[in-house]
């Protein structure tokens, strides 16, 4: 798993902060569950950067990670920023490092964690836009340069492109991806070469399972031509099969063998 510590020069606010609420509801008889949220704090037009903070809240009734910070943002500190949508693992919108590991927040029970304090980051290797927040301009960038959509050569049919139900099978596994860039910012690989430019980048695990999943699709007719677009030396070899991206991945997919068969197809070329 990623490894997170604090960046030089980051600092630990006191004692944290309790919601009155909490209290009052402690005053009536109530029987909380304490747990401390320590929470990485960045603020371009603050100078007090980059800090955490803790934040002591009754999880009693909090079942996920995200419902916690949600609770912390309406109740305490309404300036704490994060990204979040669906609450369903579906959008990949709240993906960020809780406890060591890239995952959703919606769907990281509190549960899984135990006892001790929760630590949340920003998705490593990404510029912070605030908070939690990060840019993600970059990963969309390289999401986009495998030209995530059917190519044909020959003329569009009457009806439709059909596809045989053995051939959708084969899509099981890489067309689930929901771009929450968990995989890609737990890579090592990524982190040293994902933003370089040009011809000397890794596009990264996400990107190539995107790359894999319409390499792979029975209806496209340009396979040979996707495969030339990812053989340099950076594009796709700098995968060292770590397996972060597998690891982290909340959908289950595995990266790491989408990349694997991608490099198969180099050296025996499918006609299509």
């Amino acid at each position: 798993m990623v490894e997170l510590t604090l960046p030089r020069n980051s600092k630990v606010n006191g004692k944290g902060k309790t919601h009155k609420a909490d209290k009052q509801a402690v005053a009536k008889g109530h029987k909380p569950k304490w747990q401390t949220f320590k929470v990485y704090r960045y603020d371009p037009e603050d100078n007090e950067n980059p800090r955490v903070d803790q934040y002591q809240i009754d999880v009693s009734n909090v079942s996920m990670v995200l419902d916690g910070l949600l609770k912390i943002k309406n109740e305490i500190d309404p300036s704490l920023t994060l990204r979040r949508s669906c609450r369903e693992g579906v959008c990949g919108s709240c993906a960020m490092n809780i406890n060591g590991a890239n995952t959703l927040a919606c769907t990281k029970g509190m549960d899984e964690l135990g006892n001790g304090p929760v630590s949340v980051y920003p998705l490593p290797h990404q510029p912070v836009v605030k908070d939690l927040v990060t840019d993600l301009t970059k990963f969309y960038e390289q999401h986009a340069s495998v030209q995530p959509y059917l190519q044909a050569k020959e003329a569009d049919p009457e009806e439709e492109w059909k596809q045989s139900p053995e051939d959708r099978e084969e899509l099981d596994g890489l067309y689930e991806c929901i771009m929450c860039a968990s995989c890609s910012t737990a890579c090592p690989s990524y982190w040293w070469n994902g933003d370089k430019g040009g011809e000397e980048e890794y596009l990264g695990p996400a990107a190539l399972l995107q790359a894999h999943r319409w390499i792979k699709d029975s209806r496209d007719q340009m396979t040979n031509e996707r495969l030339d677009e990812l053989e340099d030396n950076f594009k796709l070899y700098r995968c060292h099969t770590i397996m972060n991206c597998t690891q982290v991945c909340p959908k289950g997919l595995n990266p790491a063998k989408a990349i694997s068969e991608i490099k198969a197809l180099m050296v025996n070329r499918p006609e299509k």
